[in-house]
């Protein structure tokens, strides 16, 4: 019998002691967590990086890192309720990078809705003209397409004369950049050299946006018109405006262009959304 009554008791401290003391078992760390979500959301694997993340915010629900992803990955597998609660939270812990996850939507949006359009746009001198750059060959020369996409923007530099040229492209090939390459030609073409900025340092879309956006603003510029291949187009436009600089217009050359006037679909919008999270700084692992 005293045993019996004890038993309530016994229960109780233990109960007290778990809860003190824990039972033992490891909690994941959110830094692991966080990882492992983008590596999921780079694998295509986004139910995953989601699962992730949620178990992160369990831990951890003042990460804003955290609720910036999930907001725009929810976006992306169209579960908008989850959208709008993780951008909720994100506003009372981080509003400036709630407000940037919202411009993530308007960027993705304007890139999904943009033609890919061959004949250029008219511009003052406050909209810069930006040039993508494409891989070189291993001697240096231009290849093909980056050379389409020259000749497009050649023929939006005639058409906006006061516009700045920004080229783009680092990712040198015996001892040339790819910025350097594009500003070479478009110089050989008439283009007067006092306009054209050259990038050397961009190895990817998002640094070409990052590094660009900050070099055209010095140069006056306040929005731009992003120049390259219709196949590019889209993620370009969105990289510019999640790193801040308004699209006006989106020239390009002429290669694959009636392939690429229907809108992606979906999962063909990947590429735009993962770009976007790297043009909005947030880091693929910490």
């Amino acid at each position: 019998m005293q045993i019996a009554r004890r038993f309530p008791t016994l229960l109780a401290a233990t109960a007290a002691a778990l809860a003190l003391f824990g039972t033992g078992a490891a909690q994941a760390d959110p830094g692991q967590l966080y990882n492992s979500a983008q590596d999921n959301f780079t694998d295509g694997n986004e139910q995953a990086g989601l699962s992730d993340l949620r178990q992160l915010l369990t831990e951890s629900p003042d990460d804003a890192q955290a609720l910036s992803l999930q907001a725009i990955w929810s976006d992306y597998t169209g579960d908008l309720v989850t959208r709008e609660v993780a951008l909720n939270r994100l506003n009372g812990v981080n509003p400036g990078l709630a407000d940037g996850t919202r411009n993530v939507f308007h960027a993705i949006g304007a890139a999904v809705g943009t033609l890919p359009n061959p004949i250029p746009a008219i511009a003052g001198p406050q909209t810069g003209i930006a040039v993508m750059g494409y891989g070189l060959l291993p001697d240096g020369s231009m290849r093909p397409e980056l050379v389409n996409r020259l000749q497009a923007a050649w023929l939006q530099a005639i058409v906006s004369p006061l516009s700045p040229i920004l080229v783009t492209g680092g990712n040198p090939q015996n001892g040339i950049t790819e910025a350097a390459a594009m500003q070479g030609w478009l110089i050989g073409h008439g283009i007067p050299a006092s306009r054209i900025l050259a990038d050397h340092r961009a190895g990817s879309t998002v640094q070409n946006a990052l590094f660009g956006v900050g070099m055209l603003r010095d140069a006056g510029a306040t929005s731009a018109i992003v120049v390259t291949s219709p196949n590019h187009i889209r993620r370009a436009v969105g990289d510019f405006i999640v790193a801040g600089m308004p699209v006006v217009g989106a020239t390009t050359s002429l290669e694959q262009l009636v392939s690429q006037l229907p809108p992606p679909s979906r999962s063909g919008q990947r590429g735009i959304y993962l770009d976007a999270t790297r043009t909005l700084r947030l880091p693929t692992e910490r």
